[in-house]
């Protein structure tokens, strides 16, 4: 049996309802998919998928059991609560994942960084002694 479930968009605070089974557990809601997680449309059978993949004010009961309220959460964790809502920029709901009978825990997005250009060649700083008279040039 379904039930609407309440939650927001991260990004602007929306709050929709999505019909879902009560056997399933909520991870999080994330503007961003969490790393190894498959995830479904709201129209597609995600009760078999690791979450669901949404965008902001897209999607009605009769298609895909998704329910826009018209109202905004205040919570502190919105990305930008001044955006107009619905957006309509896509996030997810990931939920609790298992292996082995164990809870898998999402890793971090890899990041890569590019350094731009070629760096000196060295480190910067004195040359050394002038010669063998010293820095200032001048013999005894």
């Amino acid at each position: 049996m379904s039930y609407p479930v309440s939650y927001y968009c991260p990004h602007c605070g929306a709050v929709f309802e999505l019909d879902r089974e009560g056997y399933l557990s909520d991870k999080s809601v994330t503007p961003y998919p969490l790393v190894g997680w498959e995830y479904a449309d709201p129209d597609e059978e995600f009760e078999s998928a690791d979450g669901v993949r949404l965008v902001c004010g897209e999607g009605d009961v009769g298609a895909a059991g998704v329910r826009w309220t018209g109202d905004r959460s205040d919570a502190d964790d919105v990305e930008d609560p001044d955006l107009e809502s619905p957006c309509g920029r896509e996030f997810y709901l990931s939920f609790v994942r298992f292996v082995d009978g164990e809870e898998v825990e999402p890793r971090p997005e890899p990041t890569h960084t590019t350094v731009a250009g070629e760096g000196p060649g060295g480190p910067r700083g004195t040359r050394g002694p002038g010669g063998p008279g010293g820095p200032s040039g001048f013999g005894r």
